[in-house]
């Protein structure tokens, strides 16, 4: 039980490690796609908008995806550990 904790706060760590350590990055990016669709019309901008949020979908579904399946599959588990709690009583006599 403290392993998977453990394995969460590590996870969890670097994940914030990562995100305070790429905003430089990310703003730069940021400020060269404003420069360039500043001097763009209307329809060019709302149509990079548009662009940017269909790209978005396919890695939020997949990650969806994986979290539902996850999730399904920790509930399974859980079910089985519960019915096998009777071989661990065995055990102990020994």
């Amino acid at each position: 039980m403290m392993s998977r904790i453990w394995k969460y706060v590590i996870v969890i760590s670097g994940v914030a490690m990562a995100l305070f350590l790429l905003p430089a990055v990310v703003e730069a990016q940021c400020s060269m796609c404003r420069a360039v669709l500043s001097a763009s019309d209307a329809k060019f901008i709302r149509s990079f908008n548009l662009g940017v949020l269909v790209l978005l979908v396919p890695p939020v579904s997949m990650f969806c995806t994986i979290f539902i399946v996850l999730r399904r599959h920790e509930k399974v588990g859980s079910h089985e550990s519960g019915a096998g709690g009777h071989d661990n009583d065995q055990d102990a006599d020994f």
